[in-house]
C-alpha cells in the first residue's frame, strides 16, 4: 500500500456484452452471462472509450470495470490515473488519455457485415473517425467456415464500386474467402475490407476505435450502410498472411503491428511459463482450460485463470508474471502487449 492506495496488482475485468443481429449464445461457454438463444455478438473484455459509434456500440461510453481486489467497481481508466506509469506510461495512452487497446470476443452465428475501418487519410480529414487496426485469433469454428479479408487478386476498386452500386451481393465474390483455422491469427490493418464468416468465434485485439463503415449486410435490414465513406477508405493491396500461433513462441508465431503485439501462451500443471517477457503492461485473455497467473517474486497474489477471463497486468509487475495450468489441466491464453 502506497500513500493509502493499493499497490499495482493484476486487474480482472468485467465484460461488457452487446447484442447483435448476427450474434449467438456460444459466449456462455466462456463464462459470459448469455441466455440460451440470446443474440450476443460481442463481449468487450478490455475497453476504455469515452464514446462509441451510434451504429456500433450505441454511441455511449464503454469503459471496463475492475471485478476483484481493492479497486473492485472502479474503472480501468481510474486505475491508470491512480497508478500512472506503474500501470502504463503516459505517452502510451491515446490522445484522449485512454487505454490504447480494445479486446473482445466475437461470436458470429451469421456473417458479419462486409466492412472497412478508416484509412489514415480519412481519419485525419474526418475527426472523430479513428483508425481501427485489428487482429482475429480463431478460437472455434464450424466445419467449412471462412473469414473474408481483402480482395481476390486482380480485383480493382472501380470494379468493386460498380458492383456495389448495382448489386451489392455480387461484391462478396470479389472478396478473398480464407478458411478458418483454430490457432491462426489474422492481421487486418485499417482500410482492409473484411467480414467475419458465419460459425466463427474469435478473440480480437484492436486499436481503441468503434468507427466502422458497412458496404453490405447480407440482406439484413434496419442497419445503416456507409458506401461513400467506405469507398474513401478501402485499400486494394494484398493482406498480411495469417500467423500460426498453435505453439508457444519461439516455435509459434507472434503477430506484430505498429500498435500492439499478440501471441499465444499455453502451460500445463508441470511447467511454469513466463508471460511478461519484460515488455511492460500486457493483457491476458484465457481461451481455454484453467490455471493461475502468479508472481515469480511475490509481488502480487495469484490470480485464477478461467476460460473467458481477461486480466490486465500493470507494467510494474508484468516482467515477473508467469502462468501454470491447474492440476491435470492446461491453460491457454492470448497475450496482447504494447510496443516497447
Amino acid at each position: 500500500m502506497t500513500d493509502g492506495h493499493p499497490n499495482p496488482y493484476p486487474l480482472v475485468l468485467t465484460p461488457i456484452l452487446y447484442r447483435k443481429p448476427w450474434g449467438g449464445d456460444r459466449l456462455a461457454t466462456f463464462g459470459k452471462a448469455v441466455n440460451p438463444g440470446e443474440l450476443i455478438g460481442e463481449s468487450w473484455e478490455l475497453a476504455d472509450l469515452g464514446s462509441t459509434s451510434a451504429s456500433g456500440a450505441g454511441g455511449g461510453a464503454a469503459v471496463s470495470l475492475v471485478a476483484q481486489g481493492p479497486l473492485a467497481g472502479e474503472t480501468v481508466h481510474a486505475a491508470m490515473d491512480l497508478w500512472g506509469d506503474d500501470l502504463l506510461p503516459a505517452h502510451r495512452r491515446t490522445a484522449e488519455g485512454g487505454f490504447p487497446l480494445l479486446i473482445k470476443f466475437l461470436d458470429a452465428r451469421q456473417n458479419l457485415s462486409v466492412q472497412v475501418h478508416p484509412s489514415e487519410a480519412y481519419a485525419r480529414a474526418h475527426p472523430p473517425a479513428k483508425l481501427k487496426t485489428e487482429c482475429w485469433f480463431i478460437v472455434e469454428h464450424e466445419p467449412g467456415a471462412v473469414i473474408y479479408k481483402g480482395f481476390k487478386p486482380g480485383v480493382t476498386l472501380p470494379e468493386f464500386e460498380r458492383a456495389l452500386r448495382t448489386d451489392a451481393a455480387l461484391t462478396v465474390e470479389m472478396l478473398d474467402a480464407v478458411p478458418a483455422v483454430v490457432g491462426e491469427c489474422h492481421n487486418l490493418p485499417s482500410g482492409t475490407l473484411h467480414a467475419l464468416g458465419a460459425g466463427v468465434l474469435i478473440a480480437e485485439v484492436q486499436t481503441p476505435s468503434d468507427t466502422t463503415f458497412r458496404t453490405f449486410d447480407w440482406g439484413r435490414t434496419g442497419r445503416e450502410l456507409h458506401i461513400e465513406e467506405a469507398l474513401e477508405c478501402i485499400s486494394v493491396g494484398p493482406t498480411p498472411k495469417a500467423v500460426d500461433m498453435r505453439r508457444n513462441p519461439p516455435d509459434g508465431g507472434v503477430l506484430r503491428t505498429e500498435f500492439f503485439s499478440v501471441w499465444r501462451a499455453s502451460a500445463s500443471d508441470e511447467n511454469d511459463l513466463p508471460v511478461g517477457h519484460g515488455a511492460g503492461c500486457f493483457a491476458l485473455t484465457v481461451l481455454g482450460g484453467q490455471g493461475s497467473l502468479f508472481s515469480d517474486d511475490g509481488d502480487f497474489a495469484p490470480v485464477d485463470l478461467v476460460k473467458g477471463r481477461t486480466v490486465l497486468v500493470p507494467g510494474l509487475i508484468a516482467g515477473g508474471a508467469s502462468i501454470v495450468g491447474a492440476e491435470n489441466s492446461r491453460v491457454e491464453c492470448l497475450i496482447a502487449s504494447l510496443p516497447t
